[in-house]
């Protein structure tokens, strides 16, 4: 039952490549992604599934991010049929195939129980990134696809570095060698120490590479802001979601090893360094889609703080997940929206946007709203729990400071969102002016946004049955 999760969206972008029209391919998209989104829905309440002998394994933390990542892509997926009708004067045929094929291998991660399997498949999914980002065929797009290539290329060498220590502390501590999660996990006692943290050390860098944790990121603000929205939506809630689980396993390694307090302070430390981070680059950002980037470095930051407090801020960290990739899905859809209009990202040609493009306007503002944590939407929830449990653990000051720097993005990032919204149209405005919100362009940023108050207010009962067991597997002994 495991295979057609990323077996579906593979095909579909093989059948998308060898689609003739240009029109209609985007079609697919949406027809592909349903039907995966279906399978997963049907394993969410089925334990113990497995395949190729253990290799694949669908366990409470995977099927969260699956999750996710499924409803993510099938939302963006309604929006990209509309959008590529407006860039009709260039092919998308490898685009529509590159998004299939990175929701499959984004799947395939979700699913793997063995380190090289998983490292093969984030390595994956930059090869098939850089042509998203490559989309608008320009010399910014091209340095930008290129830098992503390279940064991330670096950082998953290092994660396979890692992924070699790891199994090399097997065979120092006395037991067979093996990279599968659940083998390590159990001898996690019988590991060498100093093998273990060299392991631990060179996969966070290089995972946390993908994640774009600072000072890491690098290549986020130029991948980001060249690629359409519709990409930048995917990878700031996919990539990196699925990025985020592979920390997440190596982490529970050292955890089992009783090395938890090790690992605990690295999390802690480039989590606060990523807020810190995020906080300064979005003050007075005048192009508001790196302010997505750094907003995206900010919010990694808060999902691996929160972890690495412990207590009820691994169940923010968790609901945060969740969260972000909807939040930022708002956001991108309707930025990329106003940057049609526009024909421009920077505040020195965008304003106005709420009386240029109503429905996407007030979205970007609203999405803003989310995002830095403001009831009553999810995100609020979230970062509470996570600040609540910094204060739980008398750990005052770095319940204060992270609380000062969600202040700082607050103001840093309204500046920036709110001088796009209010105002006049400015003259940029005029250059597009056959570009207006439609139903299909604003509908599926609508359901996001329905989906980010629904956690605010309330969490359904089945989701936040799943959360709670991923939250007790990863306490759990192994």
């Amino acid at each position: 039952m495991l295979y057609p999760i990323f077996l579906i969206p593979l095909l579909g972008g093989a059948a998308a490549y060898f689609f003739p029209s240009n029109r209609f391919r985007p079609l697919l998209l949406p027809v592909f992604s349903l039907a995966q989104l279906l399978c997963v829905l049907n394993v969410l309440g089925q334990n113990d599934l497995s395949a190729a002998q253990g290799w694949l394994y669908l366990d409470p933390l995977g099927k969260l991010v699956l999750l996710v990542v499924s409803v993510l892509f099938f939302v963006c997926f309604l929006y990209a049929p509309a959008y590529l009708l407006t860039r009709l004067e260039r092919s998308n045929r490898v685009l529509c195939s590159c998004l299939l094929f990175l929701l499959a291998l984004l799947s395939l991660v979700a699913l793997s129980r063995q380190l090289g399997l998983m490292w093969v498949a984030i390595e994956a999914t930059s090869l098939v990134s850089a042509p998203l980002i490559y989309f608008n065929h320009n010399n910014r797009s091209i340095e930008a696809a290129w830098k992503f290539l390279l940064v991330c290329s670096v950082g998953i060498a290092l994660a396979l570095l890692g992924s070699f220590f790891l199994g090399y502390s097997s065979l120092v501590g006395g037991v067979p060698p093996t990279l599968m999660m659940d083998d390590l996990a159990r001898s996690a006692g019988s590991l060498s120490k100093p093998w273990l943290h060299a392991a631990f050390a060179a996969l966070l860098v290089g995972y946390g590479t993908k994640m774009g944790l600072a000072p890491l990121h690098t290549w986020k603000p130029d991948a980001y802001g060249e690629s359409p929205g519709l990409v930048g939506a995917l990878m700031a809630g996919g990539i990196t979601s699925c990025a985020f689980l592979a920390v997440l396993r190596v982490t529970k390694i050292l955890h089992a090893a009783g090395e938890g307090a090790f690992a605990d302070r690295a999390l802690l430390g480039l989590g606060l360094l990523s807020i810190a981070f995020g906080a300064v680059f979005m003050a007075r950002q005048k192009d508001f889609k790196r302010m997505l980037a750094y907003s995206s470095v900010e919010h990694m930051g808060i999902l691996v703080l929160g972890v690495s407090l412990g207590g009820i801020g691994i169940f923010g960290s968790f609901l945060h997940l969740i969260n972000n990739a909807l939040s930022k899905g708002i956001l991108f859809l309707s930025s990329g929206n106003i940057h049609r209009a526009y024909n421009s990202k920077s505040t020195d040609e965008v304003s106005g946007a709420i009386r240029r493009l109503p429905v996407s306007g007030y979205l970007f503002l609203i999405g803003f709203i989310a995002i830095t944590g403001s009831p009553p939407f999810g995100p609020f929830v979230s970062e509470f729990t996570i600040l609540r449990a910094s204060f739980e653990s008398h750990q005052y000051l770095i319940g204060g400071t992270f609380l000062f720097l969600l202040m700082v993005v607050f103001m840093g990032m309204g500046s920036t969102v709110l001088a796009v919204c209010l105002g006049e149209p400015s003259a940029a405005a005029s250059k597009s002016a056959h570009f207006r919100d439609s139903f299909f362009l604003t509908f599926p940023p609508l359901i996001l946004l329905g989906m980010v108050l629904l956690m605010g207010v309330y969490i359904p009962d089945p989701l936040m049955k799943l959360i709670q067991d991923a939250v007790d597997y990863w306490r759990s002994a192994p």
